[in-house]
């Protein structure tokens, strides 16, 4: 129309992007995940031991956590059950990444409570769509842990 005045559209501020905590022994490990987490579009907090990644994991609260099973200080299946052994942090979901590929080393890693469980080496776009998957799915996390193996 000839003399309209046209005016924005209010939209809600955006959304802050979830915050993933990676944590894992291996540097090299831990800048290819928030590399390509970040590229992606998430907030990434990193530690390099157990220790630390259960104090990020009660300060930061973070939205999911991909965690290597051989860490020093508390190892990826402690630290998975101590993250849901507490109140704030049970229904956070759990990606353990590990090079023991036995069958029996995933079912310790989903009887310590992981929602996923990565065999390294991994496909860094294969480990992002399983990081946004899980996010997408806060129901399932609820009602029961999925159960899932990547090799």
């Amino acid at each position: 129309m000839p003399g309209a005045v046209r005016t924005a559209l209010w939209r809600p501020p955006a959304l802050q992007a979830p915050l993933v905590l990676v944590a894992d022994d291996d540097e090299v490990i831990v800048g290819l995940i928030s590399y390509r987490l970040e590229h992606s579009g998430y907030r990434v907090i990193a530690a390099l031991d157990g220790q630390e990644a259960l104090r990020l994991a009660h300060v930061e609260r973070p939205a999911l956590a991909v965690i290597d099973v051989m860490m020093p200080r508390i190892d990826g299946y402690e630290l998975t059950r101590r993250l849901r052994g507490d109140e704030a942090t049970r229904e956070l979901p759990i990606i353990l990444l590990t090079a023991q590929a036995q069958e029996a080393d995933s079912d310790r890693g989903f009887d310590a409570g992981a929602d996923a469980y990565v065999v390294k080496p991994f496909s860094p776009e294969e480990l992002r769509a399983l990081v946004a998957e899980l996010l997408a799915r806060p129901a399932l996390r609820r009602a029961g842990r999925s159960r899932q193996a990547v090799a």
